[in-house]
C-alpha cells in the first residue's frame, strides 16, 4: 500500500512540474522544505494542530468551512442567521464546475507535437481573438468537445488549425493555450449546420479559411472567421440557439395492439372510465394496424402451416418483452448491429433493442474522411459463416420487414400533425425541465429553461418512400439530452393518445422517466448573437457573427452531409422503428405515465423502491459516455 501511495504522489509531482514554467521543478512532498513564514513574512502560529494554521486543517481548504475557531456564545436568532446552507453551497460548487467544463473541457494535455528546435525556429506572429463559424456532420465522432482519447469535432478542427498555420507549433500541444471555447457542445452523433468556437488564431495570412478547410474532412467545414474583442467568449455571449429535429411520421403511429404498452393504454382508459375520449384521440389512425395485417402480414402467414404461423406471431410480439431491467441493461450495452435483423453465428435472428441507436450504433460505411469502405468479398479470417435460416427464422424476418414497410408507407394526416404542433406548443415559455435531463432536481434553478418557439413544418419531406417532418426549436439554452427528451415526450403523447396536459404535469415536483429520442435526427441549426452583434457594430467596429452570408454554402452542406446522412442511416438502421418498438414492448411501469392513470402510474414504480434513472439505463437511455450532472450542451 505504501508503494501505491508513493507512485501516486510521484504522478502528482510530475503533473505539477508539467504545469510550471520550464526550469522550475517541484520537489517531492517528503523532501520539500517547510517554511514557517507566510507570504507576508510573518511567523505562522503553531499549536496542537501540528503547525497548521487554525481553519486550514486537512480537508478543510481555504474557505474556512468548519474552521476550528474559539466558540462564542450566540443567541438562537444569530445562530440561525449565520447557519451555512451546506446543500446550496455544494450545489453552487458543482454548478461552477459544470460551467467550467462546458466552457473549457477537461482531460489530459497531449504531449508536444513538435521538437524544441522546430518550435524555436518558427517565426512568432500575432494572435487575434476570433469567432470561427463552423458546420459538421457528427456521424463517426464522439461529440463536439475535444478529448485527447476520442475522435471529436474539435480535435479535428484544432489539428487543421495547426496544419494551416493558424496555431503556432508552440501552442499545438494544448487548446487551452489558445483559449478555445465552444458555443454549444453537441453530443455523440449530433450534427450542426452552424456552430461557433472562439479562440486566439493567427489570421494574417491570405486564404486562411481555405487552408483550414483543405486540412479537414468533407463533413466538417469552416464557414468564416470574424475578429472580436479580446474578452469575447462565444459561450457567454450567445443569446439563444436554434435546433432542428428530423423525425419519420410513422413515429406518431400508435403502439401495435398486441404490445405491452397498447394493452396497458386500453386497460387504463377502461378502468378510468375515459375509453371513449381515448379512442377519439386515436380516431384517424384506428384502422392502421388492421389494414397492415390484411395487406402486408396476412399474405405471408397464409403461406405457412398453422403451427409455424402461430409460432411466428408469438415470437414477433413477445421476443422483445423484458421482465428484468438488469438483463436488458446488458443487452443495451452491446453494439447495435448494422441490419435490423442480424444473423448470429448460430443462425438465430433477433431485433436490435438498443433504444438509443444513434449513440450505440456502428459508424456508417462512409468513413469520416469521405472515402467508402470496400465491400468484403470473403468473410474475415476467424469469423464463422452464418448458418442458413430455419423456416421459423426466415418467416419472422419476412414478417418484421413487412411491418417496417407498412410503417414507411404511412402518411400523417393534418389532424395528427396539428396534434404534434399542439404538443410542441406546450413547451413554450419558462419551464422547469428537471425531468428532461439527468441528475437535476426540481428545486435547482438551473433546471428552468426558456423556450421561445417550437414548430413543426407543415410540409413533409419524402425520401425513399418514408415521410419525414422537420421540428425546429428556438431556446435560450438547453441541458444535456433536453431536446431529444422533449421530442420523445411529444411523440409518446401523440402516439399513445395521451392528453397534452401531461406535458405540463411533467414540469411539477415528481420524477418520471422520459426516454431520449435517437440522436440521429438532431442538428444544431445556428446560435444567435443579437446582443453582441449590436455592440460589435456600434461600439467595437467589428463584423457581426452572422450565418446568413454563408446561407447558400450551408444549405448545400446540410443537404449533402447532414440530411442525406440522416436519411441513409435511418434507411439502413431503422433506428426510429427500433426505438419505439422497444418502448412499446418494455414490460415496466416506468413509462406508464402515458396512460389514463397519469403520473401516478409511474409513481407506483417508485413506490416499490425503483429509481427512474435505472429505467433509462435499462433500456439504453442513460447518459452513456456523454457526461453527467445535467451539464449544458448549448
Amino acid at each position: 500500500m505504501a508503494d501505491i501511495g508513493n507512485d501516486k504522489q510521484q504522478i502528482l509531482d510530475k503533473m505539477a512540474d508539467q504545469n510550471k514554467p520550464s526550469g522550475e521543478a517541484s520537489l517531492p512532498t517528503s523532501s520539500r522544505p517547510v517554511d514557517d513564514r507566510d507570504r507576508h513574512g510573518k511567523d505562522r502560529k503553531r499549536g496542537n494542530n501540528g503547525g497548521r494554521e487554525f481553519g486550514k486543517g486537512r480537508g478543510r481548504g481555504g474557505n474556512n468551512h468548519g474552521s476550528r475557531q474559539p466558540k462564542t456564545e450566540k443567541g438562537r436568532g444569530e445562530w440561525s442567521r449565520n447557519l451555512v446552507d451546506k446543500r446550496k453551497r455544494n450545489e453552487d460548487e458543482q454548478e461552477a464546475k459544470r460551467r467550467k467544463i462546458a466552457e473549457f473541457g477537461e482531460g489530459a494535455v497531449p504531449e508536444s507535437l513538435f521538437s524544441k528546435e522546430e518550435i524555436a525556429a518558427e517565426e512568432r506572429r500575432p494572435k487575434r481573438k476570433v469567432a470561427v463559424l463552423i458546420g459538421y456532420a457528427g456521424s463517426g465522432y464522439k461529440g463536439m468537445q475535444i478529448n485527447t482519447t476520442e475522435k471529436t469535432i474539435e480535435g479535428d478542427l484544432f489539428s487543421a488549425f495547426v496544419t494551416a498555420g493558424a496555431i503556432s507549433k508552440a501552442n499545438a500541444d494544448d487548446p487551452k493555450k489558445s483559449s478555445l471555447v465552444r458555443c454549444a457542445r453537441t453530443d455523440k452523433g449530433v450534427h450542426a449546420a452552424g456552430n461557433v468556437i472562439s479562440l486566439k488564431l493567427i489570421i494574417d495570412e491570405e486564404g486562411i479559411v481555405e487552408k483550414i478547410n483543405a486540412a479537414l474532412p468533407p463533413q466538417i467545414r469552416v464557414w468564416g472567421i470574424e475578429r472580436t474583442n479580446a474578452s469575447f467568449s462565444c459561450y457567454q455571449t450567445c443569446d439563444s440557439r436554434w435546433y432542428e429535429y428530423l423525425i419519420p411520421t410513422h413515429s406518431f403511429l400508435p403502439p401495435h395492439p398486441q404490445s405491452y404498452l397498447a394493452k396497458k393504454l386500453v386497460d387504463s382508459a377502461t378502468a378510468e372510465g375515459n375509453l371513449e375520449s381515448y379512442n377519439s384521440r386515436q380516431e384517424e389512425v384506428a384502422g392502421f394496424w388492421g389494414e397492415t395485417e390484411e395487406k402486408y402480414i396476412k399474405p405471408i402467414l397464409e403461406k405457412l402451416d398453422p403451427a409455424l404461423r402461430a409460432s411466428v406471431m408469438s415470437a414477433i410480439h413477445t421476443e422483445d418483452v423484458v421482465e428484468n431491467p438488469d438483463e436488458e441493461k446488458n443487452l443495451s450495452e452491446e453494439p447495435v448491429t448494422p441490419a435490423l435483423n442480424d444473423e448470429s453465428e448460430g443462425g438465430q435472428i433477433k431485433e436490435s433493442t438498443a433504444t438509443d441507436s444513434a449513440e450505440d450504433m456502428k459508424t456508417s460505411p462512409e468513413t469520416t474522411d469521405g472515402k467508402k469502405d470496400l465491400p468484403a468479398t470473403t468473410a474475415p479470417a476467424g469469423e464463422k459463416t452464418p448458418k442458413p435460416l430455419t423456416p421459423l427464422e426466415a418467416a419472422i424476418k419476412e414478417v418484421k420487414a413487412a411491418y417496417i414497410k407498412a410503417k414507411k408507407a404511412y402518411r400523417i394526416s393534418d389532424t395528427r400533425r396539428d396534434r404534434v404542433q399542439e404538443a410542441l406548443s406546450a413547451y413554450l415559455g419558462t419551464r422547469n425541465f428537471h425531468n428532461y435531463t439527468i441528475q437535476k432536481s426540481f428545486k435547482e434553478d438551473s433546471a428552468k429553461r426558456v423556450i421561445r418557439s417550437f414548430t413543426v413544418n407543415p410540409e413533409p419531406v419524402y425520401v425513399n418512400d418514408t415521410e419525414w417532418l422537420s421540428l425546429k426549436v428556438h431556446g435560450q439554452s438547453f441541458m444535456m439530452h433536453q431536446i431529444r427528451k422533449m421530442v420523445a415526450m411529444a411523440a409518446l403523447v401523440v402516439r399513445c393518445g395521451t392528453p397534452i396536459d401531461r406535458i405540463n404535469e411533467s414540469y411539477q415536483n415528481h420524477k418520471i422517466s422520459i426516454p431520449k429520442a435517437p440522436g440521429l435526427g438532431l442538428l444544431l441549426e445556428r446560435p444567435v448573437f443579437d446582443s453582441y452583434n449590436k455592440r460589435a457594430v456600434e461600439d467595437l467596429q467589428r463584423e457581426k457573427i452572422d450565418f446568413t452570408k454563408y446561407e447558400a454554402q450551408i444549405n448545400e452542406f446540410k443537404q449533402r452531409e447532414i440530411y442525406e446522412r440522416i436519411y441513409r442511416e435511418e434507411e439502413k438502421e431503422n433506428q426510429f422503428h427500433t426505438f419505439f418498438h422497444h418502448i412499446d414492448h418494455y414490460r415496466s411501469e416506468y413509462f406508464l405515465w402515458v396512460t389514463s392513470t397519469g403520473i401516478s402510474a409511474a409513481k407506483q414504480a417508485l413506490g416499490k423502491g425503483e429509481v427512474p434513472s435505472r429505467a433509462d439505463e435499462a433500456v439504453g437511455l442513460g447518459s452513456e459516455d456523454e457526461g453527467g450532472n445535467g451539464a449544458e450542451e448549448g
